[in-house]
């Protein structure tokens, strides 16, 4: 071969491994703007059965909402950009919202009949769901325990039991009750409804001092520390959320059902309880399911008290 021959070669070898190289770059690039296009998408199932991609955005704010009756301004560029963050973020925490949307009829159930028998506004049930998530078991790492987050000391205040076999703070509907009393007496002290839930949150003494201190004597204009400057807007984006899923993309069909009970009062010293479930054709994990307040495997210390345990009507679906 000739060195012309050779000279040529060699410029066809590098004409294509210039090409080479410039395609692999350009493939690269559209693959890292590919994936960083369907960052900013989700699969969402929609009722035909087919999917659709949605665009991860902004969220849409309501022109007006009100907690218990109670209108938040969302004149105010303070106020609505509060409420935003809070719907952005149960919005996208998408695993946290849906499964509360799937707990909200069996717990919502229990709640809703108590709070109107004692007067208490529906949306207070909106209060359980940012403190516990609707999980019955839920415990904070400050102690406070229960759908209603209840600390010790306030709990027994308020008449909720509290030993070593009992702790009335995981019984739903007594939790509720004691909740539904704190709140009516800080409503009665503060004025408001919205100021009784900041009180759930920060204690009536806290709300207190930031009176005196700030003289102001309404939550949206008290500065108050990060959790209770939330607390309200939690409250309201959950409410917003759950009245309006369709308008930030949640497509929840398959709730858990309400589950019905019968309860059985307990007069006397019950020595096992994993026996009694037997006796009544459940186990003593379906026991503990209907009853998280039973803390031992035992009940004897009764003190002249009649407690109810709750079991499934429909004993064989927990079998």
């Amino acid at each position: 071969m000739n060195k012309s021959a050779v000279v040529y070669v060699c410029l066809i070898i590098l004409v294509i491994d210039l090409f080479t190289i410039v395609f692999s770059f350009r493939a690269l690039n559209d693959a890292e703007k590919k994936n960083t296009f369907n960052e900013n998408y989700e699969d969402v199932q929609i009722s035909n059965g087919e999917t659709e991609m949605l665009l991860a955005s902004d969220v849409p704010i309501p022109d007006k909402i009100s907690f218990a009756g109670e209108r938040t301004p969302l004149e105010r560029i303070d106020i609505r950009e509060a409420l935003t963050k809070e719907l952005i973020v149960y919005t996208y925490l998408h695993s946290h919202t849906i499964q509360i949307m799937k707990k909200v009829p069996r717990y919502f159930a229990v709640i809703e009949p108590i709070l109107k028998k004692v007067g208490l506004p529906e949306d207070f049930k909106y209060l359980a769901v940012i403190e516990s998530g609707l999980e019955p078991l839920a415990v904070s790492p400050s102690g406070a325990v229960g759908l209603w987050q209840f600390m010790e000391k306030t709990a027994k205040e308020y008449g909720l039991e509290i030993n070593n076999e009992v702790d009335e703070r995981y019984n739903i509907e007594k939790a509720t009750y004691a909740a539904a009393d704190y709140l009516k007496k800080m409503h009665d002290k503060f004025g408001t409804w919205t100021m009784a839930a900041a009180a759930y949150n920060a204690g009536g003494n806290m709300i207190n001092k930031q009176i005196d201190t700030q003289n102001e004597r309404t939550y949206y204009s008290l500065l108050l520390g990060e959790e209770t400057e939330r607390y309200v807007f939690r409250i309201l984006a959950v409410k917003q959320i759950l009245n309006h899923p369709e308008l930030y993309h949640f497509y929840v069909e398959n709730t858990y059902p309400v589950e019905a009970t019968r309860k059985y009062k307990i007069r006397k010293p019950v020595k096992n309880l994993a026996l009694w479930a037997a006796d009544h054709e459940i186990s003593y994990k379906t026991l503990k399911r209907f009853n998280p307040w039973l803390r031992k495997n035992h009940l004897h210390d009764i003190k002249n008290k009649d407690y109810e345990i709750t079991i499934p009507r429909k004993t064989e679906n927990y079998k």
